[in-house]
């Protein structure tokens, strides 16, 4: 993960860690056109958030791995 980004990934999992949320919302808060910032990009990509379905509804949730990285992490 980018040392640069990362805090910011980390953020984005623990907001999805703390209770799934609506797919739109996330990418309200999180989706840039920003290169640079690749926050939610960075965080699905490695596999630390993922999208399902909760009755027609996609909703984002932090994987097992984002919630280990963020144990790592101290978070």
């Amino acid at each position: 993960m980018d040392p640069i980004t990362a805090p910011l990934v980390l953020d984005l999992v623990a907001s999805v860690a703390a209770a799934p949320r609506p797919y739109a919302e996330v990418m309200a808060a999180w989706r840039t056109s920003c290169p640079r910032l690749t926050v939610w990009e960075d965080a699905l990509a490695a596999g630390l958030v993922a999208c399902q379905d909760a009755g027609g509804a996609l909703v984002v949730r932090a994987t097992e791995a984002g919630r280990a990285a963020l144990a790592a992490a101290g978070r």
